[in-house]
Order: structure tokens, then sequence, then C-alpha cells
């Protein structure tokens, strides 16, 4: 009988939580998932939240139906670990309660940041050219947006944590977080894996409005956060004193879950927001003045840039569009239309990016034979080019052409969608063996910390098997080639002045929005 060790991995994503057990060779032995019902909440246009408790239910759930039906297999469990999604924020009174929803990485409120940064700060920001980037980065945090509009609830808050660090709480009552899963509107240091020593007065920590008692403990990638306590063990059937270890997020999981442990590789995510990402053994910013991030495994990095709104965006057009399409019918949209979408071109900017705050989405090229099928076809080809954009600009940090790239995500599983990245990058696009990759790299990084791999290379090598490839066709590459260039790279310079105004024209509409809920609030009073 096989009695060789086990890795247990949680990963919390947008849509649903899992629960998987993983053997040495990369296999799910044992999995089980548990759908959000709803994902989240809007109570007011762009706005998400969630009870952060709910999705600590639905691990129970999962997790209590893969205890049920898989006890010897738990038996063999050495370690475990969490990947969750970035950027989304709970806020927790002094006994650790929740003191309102959490607000979670799809929400698109704006704090108005009334309140100044000092003029020697703003004068150092418009120094270097970043003044829109900071601006964008204080009103996206929430922690400045509750100050602003929930007085009452921050004067309740004790600690202001990412969503991993407090599902790491209820696991294990330690609240704890790995650097490399604080990804996200905090004040934090990245390259030295630690908390600004006093954000409130630093010049980058000050920008998100939280004090360092508020931040949960931080953990180095590959030590314990904890063990799971006798209240976890009872509401989940998971092992009591099962050590839980430090990772990353889910986007470093999933990098991992690809085989990239190095600048040979790189990763696409095609998921609800969409990456590109390449590994490296030193820190280096993603893009000029934004931070890389620690990977999963300790002493690595990954160069990253988000496309906050990604395939999100399909969603979103089967929603408006083609609401009854299948994803074989979305395919045969695609299958429908040329290379170039016959000029129809998307910048798919959706949500805002930090790197380029005031950009919004755009479709230029619309003519009287445009359809549905060419817009589809459109926002994959938009989504390639952005990060497209992003990844030349890796290979000018790390010195060389990455030959290959790995995808995953909702999007790996459209042939069709990874026949056109191929063209689009115009490298090989690889598929690996499972579309979970992101529970498969956490179960790499808790084996590699276990001890059971003396290096990633080693437990990539044992764990990550290629299953297709898509390789470039020359003759649609140079089509693509040419309106990457001439045409998309050209939208946002032509348009910034333009983005600008639209920027200026939501803020007052959203002013006037939420005065009028606020005094609904007080006359309901």
């Amino acid at each position: 009988m096989n009695d060789s060790p086990l890795a247990l991995t949680i990963d919390f994503g947008t849509q649903s939580v899992k629960v998987a057990i993983f053997d040495q060779t990369g296999s799910v032995v044992a999995f089980e998932k548990e759908d959000y019902e709803p994902p989240y909440v809007s109570p007011l246009p762009n706005y998400a939240e969630q009870r952060p408790d709910y999705y600590y239910e639905c691990l129970c759930k999962a997790a209590r139906r893969l205890s049920e039906k898989n006890a010897d297999l738990l038996k063999r469990v050495t370690a475990a670990t969490i990947d969750c999604f970035r950027d989304s924020c709970v806020l927790l009174d002094e006994n650790m309660k929740p003191v309102r929803p959490m607000i979670i990485w799809l929400d698109q409120r704006l704090a108005t940041s009334k309140k100044k940064l000092p003029l020697i700060d703003r004068f150092l920001f418009a120094l270097v050219g970043m003044s829109e980037t900071v601006k964008l980065n204080r009103a996206r945090s929430y922690a400045n947006w509750v100050q602003e509009h929930e007085p009452e609830i921050w004067a309740k808050t004790k600690k202001y944590v990412n969503a991993s660090a407090y599902f790491t709480y209820l696991i294990t009552g330690h609240l704890a977080d790995s650097s490399s899963s604080t990804v996200g509107h905090y004040p934090i240091d990245f390259k030295r894996h630690r908390w600004y020593k006093r954000p409130e007065h630093h010049l980058k920590g000050k920008i998100f409005g939280v004090k360092k008692s508020q931040l949960a403990d931080l953990v180095m990638e590959g030590q314990e956060l904890g063990r799971v306590s006798a209240k976890c063990a009872a509401e989940t059937g998971l092992p009591e004193g099962l050590r839980f270890l430090a990772s990353g997020s889910d986007k470093s999981c999933e990098t991992l879950g690809l085989g990239v442990v190095d600048s040979s590789l790189g990763a696409l995510s095609l998921g609800t927001a969409c990456t590109i990402e390449t590994t490296i053994d030193r820190y280096m910013e993603s893009e000029r003045f934004l931070p890389g991030y620690p990977s999963c495994i300790p002493g690595y990095y990954n160069l990253d840039v988000q496309i906050y709104r990604g395939f999100w965006m399909i969603s979103w057009f089967r929603k408006e569009f083609a609401y009854k399409a299948s994803p074989q019918e979305l395919d045969k949209m695609l299958d429908s239309t040329p290379p170039g979408a016959d000029g129809l071109v998307l910048q798919p900017y959706w949500g805002p990016g930090l790197a380029r705050p005031l950009a919004k989405g755009t479709v230029i090229g619309w003519s009287d034979s445009s359809t549905s099928a060419h817009f589809y076809r459109a926002i994959i080809e938009g989504i390639c080019y952005a990060l497209r954009e992003s990844f030349e600009s890796f290979e000018k940090k790390v010195g060389h052409r990455i030959p290959v790239i790995r995808v995953s995500g909702g999007g790996a599983n459209s042939p069709a969608v990874c026949q056109i990245a191929a063209n689009i990058f115009n490298r090989p696009i690889e598929r690996v063996q499972t579309t979970e990759t992101s529970s498969l790299g956490a179960a790499i990084a808790t084996y590699l910390a276990a001890g059971v791999f003396k290096d990633p290379k080693e437990a990539v090598g044992k764990m990550v098997h290629l299953k297709d490839r898509f390789e470039p066709d020359e003759n649609v590459a140079r089509k693509y080639d040419r309106l990457f260039h001439d045409v998309y790279l050209q939208l946002f310079p032509s348009l910034r002045k333009v983005y600008r105004n639209i920027k200026a024209f939501n803020r007052a509409e959203d002013a006037e929005r939420l005065a009028e809920l606020e005094a609904e609030k007080k006359k309901a009073k």
C-alpha cells in the first residue's frame, strides 16, 4: 500500500472554494468544490461585497464532504495551505469579528481622497510621473473609502486584513498571512517581505490609510502559519493539529502550477482577472515604480501585470449580447470571424489599471458589417494585445526572449482562444494536465516547504506534465503584429485627454449617487 505523504490545498476563488488532496506526481486524489450562491452582492452599481464568514461556511461544506469520503487519505496528509483571491479586505473588531461585509477585488468604489498628501510627497510623486497612479491607489484603497463614508465602522476596526489572513485565522486561530498573499492596497514592502515600519508616515505606506497595528502578522513563504484548531476540525472534518504552511495568492500559485520557476517560461492566466507572469530569483519591478510580488516559494519573485476584469468580460458579453451561448457556440463565433475581426480593435480596460489609471474600455473600427461575433473576437484579441504589451516589457527587464508561454484559467479550456493567444504572442502556448493550476501550485509549494523535494525544478519536474501545445501560424501572427503596433499601441496615447474628461464626469456622477444613498439612509433612520 502506498503510504507516501500527501498535500492538502484550499483554493478560495472568486466563484467557488475548492478543497483538494494531491500526491507527489501532481495527481488529484481527492477533490470537492462548493460554489458561492451568490459570489457577491452589489448594494450599488459596481460594488461587490460578501459576508467573509460565508466563504468559510462554503469551505466547511466542501471539506466535510472530502473528509467523509477520504478518511484514509487524510491520515497521510503531511501539511496543507491556502491560496486565495487578492486585494479583498476584511475589517475586524477587537473580538476578531467582522464589522461589515468584506469588499472584494471586483468592487470599483472609489474614495474621494479629499485630504491631500503633504506637498513634498505630491512633488516627489509628480517628479517621477506617478501622480495619477498614486491618486488611483488612494482612491482604490478600501480603507480610505471606509474612513470617508463609514467613520463609525472604521472606529470599530481593530484589524484590517486581506481575506486570506482572515481565513487563516478561522482555521488556525492565528491572524497571519504571507507577503505573497498580501497583494493589493496594503502598506507592504514586497522586496523585504515586511510591512513598512510606520506606514502612516512612510512615503508609499501612507497612500493606503492603514496603521501597522491594524495589520496581520506576516509569515515567510514556506513557514508555518498555524495548525488546524479544535473548533475548525469539528466544523470541517480536517485533522486537528494539521500544519498549515504559508504559500501565496491564487495567481502566484497558478504560475507555479504551470511549472514556471524561472524566466524561460511565461505564465498566462485567462481567468476572471487575466495576468501575464514569469518567475525570477531576484526582486524586480513589474512595471515602472510598481512592485514585483514575492512568489509562493521563498527566494523567488513574480513579474506580474493584471488586466483587472479580464475574462470577466466574457461573462459580461454573454449577459449583454449572447446570453444563451454555450462555450462551444462562443468558439464557433471565433471560427466564423477572421483574425483581426475585420479591423475591430478593443482595449480591455473595463476596470482601472495601476499603470494607466485613466484608461477606459475602448472599441474602434465598427462598421455595418460588424457582428456580435466580431465583438467577441475583438474582446479575446484585445485581452491578448494588452497582455502581450506587458510580456514584451518583461522580456526587456530579464534581458532575453521568453520562448514559450503556458496558459491556465477558464479561457484556457477553449482551443480557439489558445490558438489566438499563440498567434498574437507569436509563441507556442502550452497547457498542463489540470485546469486546477492554482491548487496544483499550492500543493507544490507545500511539498517544497515540507522538504519532500530539494528545489522547485525537481518539484515541477515530478508534478507538472504537459497536455498539449498550440503553435503560432506565421501568416496570422504577421497580421496581428501589424494591428498590435499600428493600432492597439496607439490607442492609449491618442485618447489620454478623452479618458481624463470621462474620469471627471464619472467622479461627479458617483458623488451624486452616493449623496442620494446617504440621504436615503438618514431618512430611513
